[in-house]
């Protein structure tokens, strides 16, 4: 990957929405040509898929907590019991003190006591620890530099 494939992630990362003509002259590219390269980005697996960045509060899901998932055995087979409950929105093997880490996105604490009593009926989850998240001071995307 070279610096002009990574000028055009940064760029699609900024406006996905962009035409092929912007985002070639943003990156002194003709539209061609960004439209070749980002194709083979996404062959590549360089980019993974184009999406939207919604406010979850916006969407009634104001509520943020990270859970550490505690285990009596190996977890790395559980992606998709993970997966079903829907309120998570990242899930990780872990190493560490747990062994697994999901990010929780409800409505309301109540839902989320909800998910972490689901998580328990996970096979071989024995116990979980919650942080509900106060303030986010910012998220970023893994940056192409």
């Amino acid at each position: 990957m070279d610096e002009v494939d990574r000028m055009l992630i940064a760029e699609l990362q900024r406006d996905a929405t962009q035409a092929y003509a912007a985002l070639g002259k943003a990156v002194g590219l003709s539209a061609g040509a960004a439209h070749e390269r980002v194709r083979k980005l996404r062959e590549r697996g360089v980019i993974r898929r184009t999406t939207v960045d919604v406010d979850p509060v916006a969407l009634g899901r104001g509520v943020l907590a990270y859970v550490m998932v505690d285990s009596s055995a190996w977890m790395g087979e559980s992606a998709e019991a993970f997966a079903a409950v829907s309120e998570i929105v990242e899930a990780h093997v872990i190493a560490g003190s747990a062994s697994v880490l999901v990010k929780v996105r409800t409505a309301t604490t109540v839902q989320l006591q909800d998910v972490l009593r689901r998580l328990y009926a996970i096979e071989g989850v024995s116990g979980t620890q919650a942080t509900v998240v106060l303030e986010t001071f910012f998220e970023r995307s893994v940056s192409p530099s």
